[in-house]
């Protein structure tokens, strides 16, 4: 009986733990998308920066202060050998996201994100020379087909926030293939992740929003109509955004890599979905079914990936056969490549 009530409140924590999950992050990409187009604030450096300080803050308060997570030591020569190049790519990772949703719808902006398996797998087949199961590369076949049929049918599609999308991938699948290097022997969490990085992302990134925007932001505020609720929002999506990083720690703690697979995918569904609701972008026939078959492909890769990490070693050895079960999947775990 016990058993029972114990595997019920299991599932029942992991449906919580995933619609969170869902919650914040459609609601930070949908407060970020609202930023940009409906309150005329296009400054995506700066929105990047208002994140990475809120993040900063509230990793110290969760921490620091209310003690829910430990911290996890760093020597200070590894935060600036190891922490700092990662914490860069990062950087590099969120402003790209935060750029392209300026320019393209977020249904656009999401189905080009799911492009993040075929990127990791590439480039660590192009640049690491690691081998991969023929199985791998067949399960990336529906994501680049489904991303070309969006990239085609797209009816608000500009090139830079394609572009700017298609680097973030490149950036996401860099930061975690670099990982496993950089932070060997340190087992971070998501929040501990964002503790040590949001410092170094705003240092980056402070400079050149102020240089850039600077003067933008400045004439922003001195024309906004409705300031507070302006600045009450921008400074609320910075708030949202470390909370989608605690969702994370949740749920990754809360559900399996299979489940987490498809409810990522399937988080992307719900914010597209969100998306259009609210900005009503216009979504051929054929763009949607681009997108759902990104999805599907993204469910597939998760699947193989799951199957293959799970197969009994001892396969003979052939040319088309990897000499390792670690030689099937990419260097890390990519659960945390949802960080905004």
């Amino acid at each position: 009986m016990e058993e029972s009530i114990l595997c019920q409140w299991s599932v029942i924590r992991s449906i919580l733990a995933i619609f969170q999950w869902w919650g914040f992050n459609v609601t930070v990409i949908i407060m970020n998308k609202w930023i940009f187009q409906k309150m005329d604030f296009k400054f995506p450096l700066t929105v990047s920066c208002i994140h990475f300080i809120s993040s900063a803050i509230g990793a110290f308060v969760v921490i620091k202060v209310l003690k829910l997570k430990p911290l996890i030591q760093v020597d200070p020569e590894d935060r600036w050998k190891r922490i700092f190049p990662m914490s860069f790519i990062f950087c590099i990772n969120i402003v790209l996201g935060n750029v392209s949703l300026r320019y393209i719808p977020v249904s656009f902006m999401q189905t080009i994100k799911s492009f993040t398996p075929a990127t990791t797998v590439i480039l660590q087949w192009l640049i690491w020379k690691k081998y991969f199961d023929w199985r791998i590369w067949a399960s990336l076949i529906p994501i680049v087909g489904g991303i070309l049929l969006t990239s085609i049918t797209e009816l608000s599609f500009n090139m830079f926030g394609f572009c700017a999308a298609l680097f973030g991938c490149i950036a996401t699948s860099t930061k975690t293939i670099l990982a496993e290097s950089l932070l060997h022997g340190y087992k971070f969490d998501s929040i501990n992740t964002v503790y040590y990085m949001a410092p170094f992302a705003t240092m980056i990134l402070a400079i050149p929003a102020m240089l850039l925007e600077g003067s933008g932001v400045i004439e922003w505020l001195h024309t906004c109509p409705s300031l507070f609720s302006s600045l009450t929002i921008i400074f609320g999506s910075g708030v949202m955004a470390f909370c989608l990083n605690f969702s994370i720690f949740y749920v990754i703690h809360s559900t399996t890599a299979v489940t987490f697979n498809v409810a990522g995918n399937l988080k992307v569904a719900v914010a597209v979905t969100c998306s259009w609701m609210i900005f009503r972008n216009p979504i051929s026939m054929m763009n949607a079914v681009g997108c759902t078959i990104t999805l599907v492909g993204c469910t597939f890769y998760g699947y193989v990936r799951h199957m293959l990490s799970h197969q009994t070693p001892g396969t003979p050895r052939t040319p088309r056969t990897p000499r390792g079960k670690m030689e099937l999947i990419p260097l890390v775990n990519d659960k945390l490549d949802d960080k905004v």
